[in-house]
């Protein structure tokens, strides 16, 4: 810009015509997401949606983002993977409550917009949305020029559900001798990857492209394998009639800080670690890092990525359905009387 010129938000850094571009590359893949209950209009500065014929219901939301495991993307430029990850997070989090998922809005944001990037990102979060039937109905996309690297973002996700207000699963009808049932993960998902990196990238010196033969892939394609969707196999089990006294997303925290949190007091759930393979990617991080049992266990989920509590009858009728359905479920405990909530076998 030579002197005299007026100055522009483009020369501060910002192109709005950059972020059309992406958004009109999108498109088809967001009104894939979409059904009868989203409602358009003319100016659209909010996301619509028609809630629909309930008796007496409550909506449940969430949100998250999908922390330091984007630093793997950002390392490998690959970007077709984590917007699955975002949609997990939020949405298996919100059928812990029994909620069925209704949509879904996201939040990108970058020092300098890279339209391509922007929009593998949304193409795999709205290929996610559409894989649960939730709608993608909003988004924003946001460019800070100084704030963010070069060739970084950052992502957060919005996810609301519905449950009829009886139906609602918060952990109060657990009871003593349920089983705690725990569904098989895709990996680390998209938790204690801070660790996950300081063990394998620093201490072990593994190098992202390099294959691995524990793993029998490149460490970079474990790191991205993205976060496994549970909200559609729950939903099924629901409609099946199955009626879980609670359900967890194994997330930070690992298998104490949230299988506890739906144990009523007076009552533990009492886990068996041997019942569930531990994944090769946490053995090696476990092997190299030279992290204990306790630190694994209470960082990652260590095999299981969604935990039910259950009665007998209907714990084996889970499993029956989720086999049908490609997982292979685990009986990792029972609940007992105690006063700790969880604890080991």
């Amino acid at each position: 810009m030579s002197d005299g010129e007026p100055l522009t938000y483009r020369d501060a850094g910002v192109d709005i015509a950059a972020a059309d571009r992406m958004l009109a590359d999108v498109k088809a893949a967001v009104q894939r997401t979409h059904n009868a209950s989203v409602v358009k209009t003319l100016a659209d500065f909010g996301g619509l949606y028609a809630l629909g014929q309930y008796r007496d219901p409550v909506l449940v939301s969430g949100t998250d983002g999908v922390g330091t495991k984007l630093k793997i993307a950002f390392a490998l430029d690959r970007h077709d993977t984590i917007g699955q990850d975002l949609v997990a997070m939020c949405v298996d989090d919100i059928v812990c409550q029994g909620a069925r998922p209704l949509f879904f809005l996201d939040y990108f944001a970058t020092g300098r917009l890279t339209p391509e990037t922007a929009a593998e990102v949304i193409r795999g979060i709205a290929r996610a949305c559409e894989s649960v039937g939730c709608a993608l109905i909003g988004g924003e996309t946001a460019e800070l020029p100084g704030f963010y690297a070069d060739g970084e973002y950052d992502l957060a996700g919005f996810a609301v559900g519905v449950v009829e207000r009886d139906e609602i699963i918060d952990g109060s009808a657990v009871v003593e001798g349920d089983v705690v049932l725990g569904l098989p993960s895709s990996g680390l998902h998209s938790n204690g990857f801070s660790l996950a990196r300081k063990a394998l990238l620093e201490f072990g010196g593994l190098g992202l492209d390099l294959p691995v033969p524990e793993l029998g892939r490149s460490l970079g394609e474990e790191l991205l394998e993205p976060t496994r969707l549970y909200a559609p196999h729950i939903v099924a089990l629901l409609d099946a009639g199955v009626r879980p006294h609670g359900i967890v997303h194994v997330t930070g925290g690992g298998w104490p800080g949230n299988i506890s949190r739906v144990i009523p007091p007076g009552l533990c759930a009492v886990c068996d670690p041997a019942a569930v393979p531990v994944p090769p990617v946490m053995g090696l991080i476990q092997k190299l890092g030279g992290v204990t049992d306790e630190e694994m266990y209470a960082t990652f989920n260590m095999g299981i990525g969604m935990a039910l509590v259950l009665s007998e009858a209907d714990a084996a009728r889970s499993a029956d359905l989720c086999q049908q359905r490609g997982l292979i479920p685990f009986q990792v405990g029972r609940i007992a009387v105690g006063d700790l909530r969880f604890r080991y076998v």
